[in-house]
């Protein structure tokens, strides 16, 4: 099986409505499907790099390959995990969370995005609870970042509502024009302090724990 070789692709976290896991090769094809179907009003850009702005059938195919190569570039000094987001059976974004010498400085950083058609129902922020449990409770992390662009409200009000601070700005190159891009941080401490009541399940982690440089792989 492939997870005798990579445990990471058995990591499963759940929620009453959610379920984020590693995704298979159908899994991908969904994510690239919803990605052809629209992310965000045309008008605006939420991303330093807009990969959206390329033709559905290009978004499509550079979601598939991104996600795809993220766990081919795995190492437990640099690693990337996009995590597929089901609701109701049917692939609706993604929730990725990364990090450098994870082991050292136990700090991730993270990203996300969803589907038109499944935006304003608080899945976005159930997401982002899940992952945060997934690193504060299941990997012991520190300190948890994540940046907006200006203006894209919806991102900056998760990041709020669930105990981030402000950590600074900065200037990104989008479009062509200079961009403000807010920056948050969230310590473990404040996720203690507002970490929401929604039920958080993980499954599968120990055996992935060396992957994500915490302790030895096995030789």
């Amino acid at each position: 099986m492939a997870t005798d070789h990579f445990p990471v692709l058995g990591l499963r976290v759940r929620t009453p409505r959610l379920e984020l896991r590693p995704p298979s090769l159908d899994d991908l094809s969904a994510l690239a499907d919803v990605a052809a179907r629209g992310v965000h009003d045309p008008a605006e850009m939420p991303f330093v790099v807009p990969w959206t702005d390329r033709p559905p059938a290009v978004r499509a195919r550079s979601v598939f390959q991104h996600n795809l190569g993220a766990y081919a570039r795995w190492t437990p000094q640099d690693w990337h995990l996009p995590l597929v987001v089901v609701h109701e059976g049917a692939v609706v974004g993604v929730q990725d969370m990364e990090a450098a010498d994870f082991g050292i400085t136990r700090r991730v950083a993270s990203g996300s995005w969803l589907g038109l058609g499944h935006q304003g129902r608080g899945i976005g922020t159930e997401m982002r609870a899940a992952m945060l449990h997934l690193a504060f409770e299941g990997l012991g992390a520190r300190e948890a970042a994540s940046a907006v662009m200006e203006g894209n409200v919806r991102s900056e009000r998760v990041s709020r509502g669930l105990g981030y601070r402000d950590d600074g700005v900065g200037v990104q190159a989008v479009r062509g024009r200079a961009v403000r891009e807010l920056r948050f941080l969230l310590t473990r401490e404040d996720w203690e302090a507002h970490r929401p009541d929604t039920p958080v399940e993980v499954s599968g982690l120990a055996p992935c724990l060396p992957f994500f440089g915490l302790g030895e792989l096995p030789e």
